[in-house]
């Protein structure tokens, strides 16, 4: 059933192949939808498209209907095309001809532009909630582990000392980085394309600037034709800010298998946190690194995928965007999971003490060598020279790991400038107007 549907009706494989799975994902646009027209019927009383009356009927059975989706009784019935077609139906299925009349001055193109908006800016806030707890977890093991060294690589050879204060530092600090990136997709979303209609505005005296401070919106897409353009880069931007988060997350989780392998043998976790093998009693692997990194590297894909599907499109509504909910809607729950479980593994892990007492790492320290020569004011070029002869003829002494350089400035092994990094977490995640949002959504709601 469909509430545009004229004479002709569709052919019933056209339909089935044209809906796809998009009643699936419009119940995650439920609320959503919900949202937005409670914010427009308030606009059309505004705008006297309405009467009080029937804005306060309307706007008091959406809240009910709002009030169902968050109690999970809430359901697309058989036959209805989309999430607004079904919120449309239960009005008019209690208010007859009031109901019929929510949809004036809008079209689905940006009815379902407002939902996807505001879907993403609250998956967004979910996302940045998990990525701040695993950040306070990365930040604390850096902490306990800062007089740990470990070994650093450049090409997958020695190179320099390295500690887990630096690792586990290391990958705090490319969160933060991350959670830039997922403000500036923010500031993307965060503007109000309802009002656009079909792409191309409504001859209706309709108030878009009421709309946008209803929804808690930053500010508009104002262009009506961009409005409409915004989908699908909308979410190609914010499929990237995913994207760096989960590259972070592959990453971290490519050294952590590498460092439970035997070979290297820098780090452990308890059995019941790995897997074994079927025929190979001694087996601790890495299953859950594994998949992370697997998830991960699948998310990194996706900026890539969207840009594609809507390569080559002219401006204006086109079907193939339907698909991008697909493929994006479902990341966001991936990478919080993934996020979950290496918070999971990395607060059960455990460190491998005196690493570098092991005399294969002896040649770690020729750099700290050569600086120490630098200091006795011989020129850099000539101690690195006699340092390196004495690596190839054999006499070279690593020095007692107590005496070791740990680098006095900021960010090295002995000065890990942990509160400076966790100020600019700090700073990022207050620029987020999360409390505008919810106060706005919470006056719609009353």
């Amino acid at each position: 059933m469909k509430l545009w549907q004229k004479n002709t009706e569709s052919l019933h494989e056209v339909e089935q192949f044209t809906v796809g799975r998009d009643l699936e994902f419009d119940l995650q646009l439920a609320p959503f939808d919900v949202l937005g027209s409670i914010a427009h019927a308030t606009m059309l009383a505004e705008v006297k498209l309405l009467t009080k009356e029937e804005a306060a009927q309307i706007m008091k059975e959406l809240k009910n209907i709002y009030s169902s989706i968050h109690n999970s009784q809430f359901a697309i019935d058989n036959g209805v095309e989309d999430i607004h077609s079904q919120v449309e139906f239960m009005l008019t299925q209690k208010l007859g001809d009031v109901g019929k009349k929510i949809h004036s001055a809008r079209s689905r193109n940006d009815q379902v532009l407002v939902d996807i908006k505001l879907f993403l800016r609250s998956e967004l806030e979910e996302l940045v909630k998990t990525i701040q707890v695993f950040f306070e977890l990365l930040q604390s093991q850096s902490d306990k582990y800062r007089d740990h060294l470990l070994p650093g690589y450049t090409h997958l050879q020695l190179a320099m000392p390295s500690s887990f204060g630096l690792w586990f530092g290391a990958y705090a600090e490319s969160l933060v980085d991350d959670v830039v990136t997922l403000k500036a997709a923010y500031d993307v979303v965060n503007k109000n394309p309802l009002g656009s209609a079909a792409g191309y505005g409504s001859s209706f005296p309709i108030d878009r600037t009421l709309t946008t401070k209803l929804l808690g919106f930053d500010n508009l897409n104002y262009n009506v034709v961009y409005a409409q353009m915004s989908r699908g880069k909308t979410e190609r931007i914010v499929a990237m800010a995913l994207a760096n988060v989960a590259d972070t997350l592959a990453k971290l989780s490519m050294d952590a298998c590498l460092y439970l392998n035997q070979n290297f043998d820098f780090i452990s976790f308890p059995a019941e946190l790995t897997t074994g093998s079927s025929i190979m009693p001694h087996k601790k692997n890495p299953d859950v690194f594994e998949l992370i990194r697997s998830h991960c590297n699948r998310i990194k894909s996706l900026p890539n995928e969207i840009m594609l599907m809507t390569t080559n499109l002219p401006s204006g509504y086109h079907r193939d965007l339907q698909l991008l909910k697909e493929h994006l809607f479902p990341a966001f729950h991936v990478l919080k999971d993934c996020i979950e479980m290496a918070g999971l593994m990395l607060s059960n892990i455990e460190i491998k003490k005196d690493i570098l007492k092991d005399d294969k790492y002896k040649y770690i320290f020729t750099v700290d060598e050569v600086n120490k020569l630098v200091m006795q004011g011989i020129p850099f070029r000539d101690a690195y020279k006699l340092v390196a002869q004495k690596v190839e003829d054999g006499s070279f002494t690593p020095p007692l790991l107590e005496k070791v350089g740990r680098g006095p400035h900021e960010g090295s092994i002995g000065n890990l400038s942990n509160g400076e990094i966790k100020k600019q977490m700090q700073k990022i995640v207050e620029s987020f107007p999360f409390a505008i949002v919810h106060a706005a959504t919470s006056s719609l709601l009353k």
